[in-house]
């Protein structure tokens, strides 16, 4: 698909620019497309962090873009409201869309899945034999993100490879275990174009932390910025693997525009940075040397962050649909603080 290859070049130039967050419509003056080199691409979950930030990236270049959530939330773009549950609408959805493309991002994560375990099985599992059945009813391509949650403490954790005992301890995590197995049965079974990545640690400038075990490293810059004091709930040593928002959804894109050939599993690792509080704040006072650090460590935090993996292995996307990151600790940092502290200040002035 000639437009789905120029659009992961175009995401690449656009994602490192750290001024602009979308693609533009000038980028495309010089490309021409006919309606069937363009997906359709439905989201769930269309109004989460991954869904409004894909959905951006995409709306200005394709045909038809539809955004599915359940919680009655404005965003940008088009989008429909349904419930991942209701199969009999979400069928009619693709049908009369002409949907070709579906990316699942419909989810209870792990802390309110675990605060509400029914509700995070009926979504997160429920949902998802939904979306497979439409999916291999209608010869969709579909794909499904999975997390480093999904391994557990008996992983392997220094690397963790693509293959490898999991056994997470959450519903989330089980969950996502339970979508990689399904969708790769599914593929063999009925022939679905089922892709799936497991993402490490998410950060963005877009979004407010959440109370997740990563979100360590996206508060430090919002408190670096604010008030030059940061306390840590995790220990000092203790080291996850990282990814710019950026680089995460044009991982998505890339792998969903990957040649079916080309793949030889159904769920990748990808990875782009693997760092410890101590060195992710070593970078940030290089440009804010006088940020204050403390650590007041959450128990309940620190055991999931000791049970999931310090470093991905992703040698096989590397390897099968050339995935490679762009952004390091200190491109990531800088990118960060630039965003962030344009943001304080714009609030200051109004």
């Amino acid at each position: 698909m000639v437009f789905v290859r120029t659009l992961s070049k175009v995401a690449r130039q656009v994602l490192q620019d750290p001024g602009c967050g979308i693609i533009s419509n000038d980028n495309f003056h010089s490309v021409s497309f006919s309606e069937t080199d363009q997906p359709k691409v439905l989201i769930t979950g269309g109004l989460g962090q991954l869904g409004v930030g894909l959905s951006k990236l995409l709306s200005h270049c394709l045909q038809l873009l539809v955004m599915i959530e359940v919680s009655l939330l404005c965003t940008v773009g088009p989008f429909v409201y349904s419930d991942i549950l209701d199969d009999k609408n979400l069928r009619g959805i693709v049908m009369n869309n002409r949907i070709t493309w579906l990316v699942h991002y419909s989810a209870l994560l792990s802390a309110v899945g675990e605060a509400n375990v029914s509700l995070a099985r009926a979504v997160n599992i429920t949902g998802l034999h939904n979306i497979l059945d439409i999916a291999a009813e209608y010869g969709l391509r579909l794909f499904v993100p999975s997390t480093i949650g999904a391994f557990g403490p008996t992983s392997p954790r220094n690397p963790t490879p693509d293959l490898c005992v999991q056994r997470p301890r959450t519903i989330y995590g089980v969950s996502k275990v339970h979508a990689e197995l399904m969708g790769e049965y599914y593929h063999h079974r009925y022939g679905l174009d089922f892709r799936c990545l497991r993402y490490p640690g998410i950060i963005s400038s877009d979004s407010q932390p959440g109370g997740g075990t990563t979100d360590y490293a996206v508060q430090i810059f919002h408190d670096a910025v604010k008030t030059g004091k940061f306390e840590c709930n995790l220990k000092p040593d203790t080291r996850l693997p990282m990814m710019y928002i950026d680089d995460c959804l044009r991982a998505t894109l890339e792998v969903m525009e990957a040649p079916a050939e080309s793949l030889t599993m159904r769920t990748y690792n990808i990875n782009a940075m693997s760092f410890t509080p101590a060195e992710l704040v070593t970078e940030v006072q290089k440009h804010l040397p006088d940020l204050q650090v403390t650590y007041d460590i959450d128990l309940v935090r620190q055991a999931i962050a000791d049970s999931w993996p310090m470093n991905f292995d992703d040698s096989k996307a590397c390897k099968d649909w050339g995935w490679k990151h762009d952004y390091d600790l200190p491109e990531l940092v800088q990118t960060m603080l630039t965003f962030i502290g344009s943001g304080s200040q714009t609030a200051r002035a109004n």
